[in-house]
C-alpha cells in the first residue's frame, strides 16, 4: 500500500477583515467619485440646455441677469446682500440663471411674443427653461444705470448670428419698478432696428422722452439664424425732466473741472461722477456743459490714475491711449445751446479714481 504524503484537500485561505485605514481610503474614494459625479451632473444641467443655443444679452444698460453675473461672478456674499439685494435673491434662487446669462430665449415663437411671454413674466422670457429666470420677474430695488432720454443701447451677441430685428420698449411714466411687474400694456416702443449683423457691440438708438426715475427697458431680440427669440429686462434711471433722479447707487464722487478751447466764446466744461461701484468695477457719468455761446461739438478728456479700463460706454465715442481717455460727442448730442448740457457714461473695471477733466468745444 502506498501512502500519499501530499494532501488533496483544497487549500483553505483565511479572509482577513479590512483594516480601519483601508475602510477610510475606500470611503474617501467613494466620496471623491460622488463629488465628481455631482459636479458633472450640475454642469450638464446648468449648461446643457442653454449653451448650445445661447448667444448673448443686452450688456448696456445691463440686463438683470447679465448684470448680476458680471458684478458678482463669485456668487452670493454678505457684500452682495448689502449692496445688491435683488441680485443676491436671484443668485440664491437659481445660480444657473447667471451662468446661462446668454441663454434667456424661446424657440419657435413665430413672432407672437405677447402670446409666448405673458404679462408679469417678461423678464423671465415667459418662465422659459422651467422658470430658471423667474427671480428676474420680481419687482424691487434693482440696480439702475443713469441715462438721458436719448442714448445708445448695446447688445452683446457672443456668436454673431445677427438679428432679424431688435425692439426696445420702455415702461410708461408712472410705472413703479419697485412694486410692479411689467405688462405689455405698460410698455411703449422706444427703439428698433431692421435686419442687422450683430456682434460684441450692437448699437440700438433709444429715444424715450417724458420719463424720469426708475424704469424698465424690455428688449426683444429676434435672432437671424433660426426662430429664436431673446428677452431682456434692464433697469434705467432716466435723468431728464429737471428733477433730481432717484438712484440705487452706492457711491457718488465729483471732480473740479477745467476748460480748454481755442475759441473762448465757444467754451465748455465737463464734470465727472461715479454713480455706482462694486467689487472690481464701477460706473461713471460725465456731464458736458456749453459756455456762454452755442457749440456744435465737444471732446472731453481725462487720465485714469488707478489702472482703470473701460468695458462699455454710451452716448459718446471713447478712445483710450494708455491711461488717457478721449470722449467725443455722439451724432445726436454734439450741438448744445448756451448753458445746455449733455451726458455720457461708461462701465469700467478697476478701482474708481477722481480724475480732472478738460473739455474742448467746436
Amino acid at each position: 500500500m502506498i501512502h500519499r504524503t501530499d494532501s488533496t484537500e483544497p487549500l483553505r485561505r483565511t479572509r482577513r477583515a479590512p483594516s480601519a485605514s483601508s475602510r477610510a481610503i475606500a470611503w474617501r474614494a467613494a466620496a471623491v467619485f460622488g463629488a465628481c459625479l455631482a459636479l458633472l451632473t450640475t454642469l450638464l444641467v446648468t449648461f446643457g440646455a442653454g449653451t448650445a443655443s445661447a448667444h448673448g444679452a443686452v450688456s448696456d444698460p445691463p440686463a438683470r441677469h447679465y448684470g448680476c453675473y458680471f458684478r458678482w461672478p463669485n456668487g452670493p456674499s454678505p457684500q452682495m446682500a448689502a449692496e445688491d439685494p435683488m441680485c443676491h435673491k436671484a443668485w440664491q434662487a437659481d445660480p444657473s440663471a447667471m451662468y446661462n446669462w446668454n441663454g434667456l430665449l424661446r424657440d419657435g415663437v413665430g413672432g407672437d411674443h405677447q402670446a409666448a411671454v405673458p404679462d408679469g413674466q417678461l423678464c423671465s422670457g415667459g418662465m422659459t427653461f422651467n422658470g430658471r429666470y423667474a427671480a428676474f420677474d420680481e419687482p424691487g430695488a434693482w440696480k439702475t444705470v443713469d441715462r438721458p432720454s436719448r442714448f445708445t443701447l448695446n447688445l452683446n451677441d457672443t456668436s454673431s448670428h445677427g438679428a432679424d430685428y431688435i425692439r426696445v420698449y420702455a415702461t410708461k411714466q408712472g410705472f413703479d419698478a419697485k412694486t410692479q411687474k411689467p405688462r405689455w400694456a405698460d410698455l411703449e416702443l422706444v427703439g428698433q432696428t431692421g435686419r442687422i449683423a450683430t456682434g460684441t457691440r450692437t448699437p440700438v438708438e433709444v429715444d424715450a422722452p417724458g420719463r424720469t426715475g426708475h424704469h424698465v427697458l424690455f428688449t426683444v431680440w429676434q435672432a437671424s439664424h433660426g426662430d429664436q427669440s431673446y428677452y431682456f429686462c434692464s433697469d434705467v434711471n432716466f435723468t431728464d425732466g429737471g428733477t433730481t433722479p432717484t438712484t440705487t447707487t452706492t457711491t457718488t464722487t465729483a471732480t473740479t473741472t477745467t476748460t480748454t478751447t481755442d475759441v473762448p466764446e465757444r467754451g465748455c466744461t465737463a464734470s465727472y461722477r461715479v454713480t455706482s461701484q462694486w467689487s472690481g468695477g464701477f460706473q461713471a457719468e460725465v456731464r458736458v456743459t456749453a459756455g456762454s455761446a452755442p457749440i456744435t461739438g465737444w471732446t472731453a478728456q481725462w487720465a485714469f490714475t488707478n489702472g482703470e479700463r473701460i468695458n462699455s460706454s454710451w452716448s459718446a465715442t471713447l478712445t483710450a491711449s494708455g491711461p488717457t481717455i478721449s470722449a467725443r460727442n455722439a451724432a445726436y448730442n454734439g450741438s448744445l445751446g448756451a448753458g445746455a448740457s449733455a451726458t455720457f457714461g461708461f462701465v469700467a473695471s478697476g478701482t474708481a479714481s477722481t480724475p480732472a477733466l478738460t473739455c474742448t468745444a467746436s
